[in-house]
């Protein structure tokens, strides 16, 4: 199993507003940072703030930021958002044309795994991500971005 670029770049997003608390963050700077496209990000942001992952705050000094606290957030959440299904093979899907269906333990042992791959991605949050807060924030740049905004004395 693969998890889409959405999954991962939807965590990523999620991660840069938790290190950028309180402050609002900007698509340009996030794009920016992980050298995606604002278009690709603006894509994946919809569904995170229709679910209110993330909040967006209108006007000049706008951005997004969190949408609930960090720590409410499981990477679950965010990849039952972005993944448009978890089909671990065709006999998961509606319609399967397979004669072993109902005889065969291959289903149930990728239900039992995927359940697995669910609870362990229910268990981590945003928050434990983004622990690392000022490590993250150089990597991102972020430091760097707070000194170019700051006025100068």
């Amino acid at each position: 199993m693969r998890l889409t670029r959405q999954s991962n770049y939807a965590i990523r997003t999620l991660v840069y507003c938790a290190v950028n608390e309180p402050g609002l963050s900007r698509v340009a700077d996030i794009a920016k940072a992980y050298n995606i496209s604002e278009l690709f990000l603006f894509k994946l942001i919809k569904p995170l703030v229709e679910n209110g992952l993330l909040a967006t705050v209108r006007g000049r000094h706008g951005g997004i930021k969190l949408g609930k606290k960090a720590e409410d957030i499981t990477l679950l959440d965010t990849i039952r958002l972005t993944e448009e299904n978890f089909a671990l093979a065709e006999c998961f899907e509606d319609g399967a044309d397979c004669p072993l269906i109902g005889e065969c333990d291959l289903n149930g042992a990728l239900r039992e795994a995927l359940g697995a791959f669910f609870d362990v991605l229910a268990s981590y949050t945003i928050a434990d991500l983004a622990s690392k807060k000022r490590s993250i924030r150089d990597r991102l740049g972020l430091s760097a971005l707070e000194a170019v905004m700051e006025p100068a004395h």
